[in-house]
């Protein structure tokens, strides 16, 4: 059992979120629903949480109603292989209603802020070459989705 789990507020589509996220990575799934029982605040019988594992990593999702919802000040990051790996979940975290952002950012449909990030980015940025890192910098910041092949073209100069 991990000691700190990210806790995620829902309105009421806490189970059908944690589902979908399930379904997006190997080795996830649900682990625990509770129920709201008679004392509320919710309505007896309705999904009060969700536990569940994304690839071995515990969070916990609330249906707590509307009062709070998410921003971009927090967001799941998710680094990627290769570019199948960016195209297939940026496909599927911005359909139904999900929103693409910039650099990489977008939010699902549920609100939530992912950060779709290839390992190859972090190693360009993250590198002693800091003229590298600088061009590999501004062509990220043109980006929507991050494509690995400009980012390539630009750490070669």
């Amino acid at each position: 059992m991990q000691k700190i789990t990210t806790f995620l507020w829902f309105d009421d589509r806490a189970e059908e979120a944690a589902l979908f996220y399930t379904s997006l990575f190997p080795n996830s799934g649900i682990t625990r629903v509770t129920r709201y029982g008679e004392a509320g605040p919710g309505q007896a019988g309705s999904v009060m949480t969700v536990e569940f594992e994304l690839v071995g990593r515990e969070y916990t999702a609330l249906n707590g109603g509307p009062e709070f919802t998410f921003t971009e000040a927090i967001s799941l990051q998710v680094e990627c292989e290769d570019q199948q790996e960016i195209d297939e979940l940026w496909a599927k975290l911005t359909a139904d209603g999900g929103q693409e952002g910039p650099c990489g950012w977008l939010k699902d449909r549920y609100g939530l802020s992912w950060q779709i990030t290839p390992r190859i980015l972090i190693d360009l940025i993250a590198g002693p070459d800091r003229a590298r890192a600088d061009r590999v910098m501004a062509t990220m910041l043109r980006m929507r989705k991050i494509e690995i092949q400009p980012l390539l073209d630009a750490a070669r100069g």
